[in-house]
């Protein structure tokens, strides 16, 4: 039975994991937050499930390589330098980091990378989330943003806009623009809008229950558990 550590144990996504591993039919390793060491939680699973904030996430990685245990990061609020300390971790152990751990989600990136590679049209992406939430664009926006980027050929950090207001003049050709709303209990929705000429495509994702996430996170532990060092997406978990 494969045992699974979670990291930010005592947050929302933490809770709905710790259930979502019982219904899976694995063990759970334990949980760490803030205030607990790393090492333990890594020395005693199998895999390890990281859903806590971007300023612990260094001390994670450095536990994880120091017991060879493989690692899903679900934080979300990741910057260069964090992504840069995923790369080193992934020379020693499997990684696996996304911005989103649904299923849905995963497919959606898909389908919105292959519309972009096929449609020269203005694509904007637009999320919506709860009140509490800190990170803005979401990590599952800058997700979609990556696919459609990755449709037209180029880095993202080349075709984002975010925040427009004031006289901003007319729209770049080729830009992808986001705008993030935020209120309520929204859980998290997402739409990437494809406007050409006369006609629109939306391709949208609703969460309407934590646990998508929390159960799709434990399918990519379970995934991650026996795979050699590298880095991984959601996208090898099915096999995309």
């Amino acid at each position: 039975m494969t045992s699974i550590g979670i990291y930010g144990s005592a947050g929302r996504m933490g809770r709905a994991i710790a259930q979502a591993i019982e219904a899976a039919g694995a063990s759970l390793a334990g949980g760490a937050d803030a205030q607990d060491a790393a090492g333990p939680i890594a020395a005693a699973a199998d895999v390890l499930v990281d859903f806590s904030a971007p300023g612990a996430l260094e001390d994670h990685l450095l536990a994880a390589r120091a017991t060879r245990t493989p690692i899903v990061v679900g934080t979300t609020g990741l910057r260069e330098r964090h992504q840069a300390m995923i790369d080193a971790a992934a020379a020693d152990i499997a990684v696996l980091q996304t911005g989103n751990t649904s299923l849905g989600v995963t497919l959606l990136a898909r389908l919105v990378r292959e519309a972009a590679a096929k449609l020269d049209w203005d694509i904007e992406i637009v999320e919506t989330h709860h009140r509490h939430k800190v990170d803005a664009p979401s990590g599952t926006a800058l997700l979609l943003g990556e696919a459609a980027a990755a449709g037209r050929g180029s880095p993202l950090s080349e075709l984002k806009v975010e925040g427009r207001a004031g006289l901003t003049g007319a729209r770049a050709d080729g830009t992808i623009g986001f705008a993030s709303l935020r209120g309520g209990s929204v859980i998290g929705d997402h739409t990437v809008v494809f406007a050409g000429e006369g006609e629109r495509i939306e391709l949208s994702h609703l969460a309407q229950d934590r646990t998508t996430f929390a159960h799709g996170a434990v399918k990519a532990a379970l995934w991650l558990a026996d795979k050699p060092a590298g880095r991984y997406q959601m996208a090898d978990v099915l096999g995309l």
